[in-house]
């Protein structure tokens, strides 16, 4: 998204920081030892300020704001970022083409960022639009590697499945193209129980008008699920799930440590490699 003139690009931004070592494990996002002079400079001259841009975090969406202004895609300029964080593993977006996540609320029409920072998920969600996403172009990097045969699994990570995963799943094909991977595809639910790791998964649930519970996740999913992961809270759930034709993993999902998370990743893709056979 545009903020202060700069193409913002955050969830990249997330997964690039974490995998080159250098995120805030505190707040979750952003750069760790960060300043904040540009903002409170900004803030001191009534300047927009309710999404937070720490300097070091500023430097990368100037660069990536000045590339992108010269004519580089998104991809390429990730790549390059990627580099220069020494970030060996492929990042890459699902599209170069602008996608955005729009939530109707009673009020009024929020862009996500508007919804989940400067609104903190306050307002009742009425609906969700992925602007642009059915006339996107999938990245064909993506493309070809769901049709190839190094692909070893797909792995939809415990994310909000309509604010974080959807905006993804709608671009062009791409749920189709998942459907037909060979591959196995498997999720993690972000769910224990009727409560969610973490932000508004279980309240836009419920203002949706959906039950808060892992079997509507695997049922949202079932077009292209091959299994999905779900917490011993949840069990009782697993035969209806089976009945979707998914295959089940159950185990302790919750996440409160570098180990808990190592650790369900590697059950996760033991889960992948047992269904691929």
């Amino acid at each position: 998204f545009n903020h202060w003139g700069l193409h913002i690009s955050p969830d990249l931004d997330t997964l690039m920081y974490t995998l080159a070592g250098v995120a805030d494990p505190d707040r979750g996002w952003g750069r760790a030892q960060e300043s904040w002079t540009v903002l409170d400079t900004l803030s001191d001259l009534g300047g927009i300020d309710w999404f937070r841009l720490g300097d070091r975090d500023l430097a990368v969406h100037l660069e990536r704001s000045v590339r992108m202004g010269e004519g580089e895609t998104l991809s390429t300029v990730t790549r390059h970022l990627c580099r220069a964080f020494g970030v060996t593993a492929t990042l890459v977006p699902p599209t170069n083409d602008e996608v955005r996540t729009m939530v109707d609320t009673t009020d009024r029409t929020l862009s996500f960022q508007e919804y989940f920072v400067r609104e903190r998920c306050e307002p009742l969600v009425t609906g969700l639009l992925y602007q642009g996403a059915s006339q996107a172009t999938l990245l064909p990097e993506i493309g070809r590697s769901l049709a190839g045969d190094r692909l070893e699994a797909v792995i939809l990570s415990p994310s909000n499945p309509y604010l974080s995963l959807d905006p993804i799943l709608e671009i062009a094909d791409l749920r189709h193209r998942l459907a037909a991977s060979p591959a196995p595809v498997v999720a993690v639910s972000p769910l224990i129980q009727s409560h969610a790791f973490k932000g508004p998964t279980a309240k836009i649930m419920m203002e949706l008008g959906f039950a808060v519970s892992t079997l509507t996740v695997a049922q949202h999913y079932a077009d292209i699920l091959d299994g999905i992961v779900i917490d011993p809270a949840d069990r009782e759930l697993s035969g209806a799930i089976a009945d979707l034709g998914i295959k089940v993993w159950i185990t302790d999902t919750n996440m409160a440590n570098e180990q808990d998370k190592r650790r369900l990743a590697a059950e996760v893709i033991s889960f992948s490699e047992t269904i691929a056979g």
